[in-house]
């Protein structure tokens, strides 16, 4: 899909430099795949303290099943 976008070249021109891209594609769709990922791993502590457990399930047993 061909996007026209006006982006700050400074930023562009370093984001290239530091991620060691060839092109500038590259590095942007690199930048949006990093923005998803993190934002992604974010919305997991959301989750701390919502999940219930069982607190006699003993974790350290099912290692020494093995």
């Amino acid at each position: 899909m061909a996007t026209n976008l006006a982006l700050d070249d400074r930023l562009l021109d370093e984001a290239l430099k530091i991620g060691g891209r060839a092109t500038k594609k590259d590095t942007v769709t690199e930048a949006l795949q990093e923005y998803i990922s993190r934002r992604k791993q974010a919305r997991v502590t959301d989750l701390f303290g919502t999940i219930g457990y069982d607190p006699k399930y003993d974790y350290k047993k099912q290692r020494r099943r093995r």
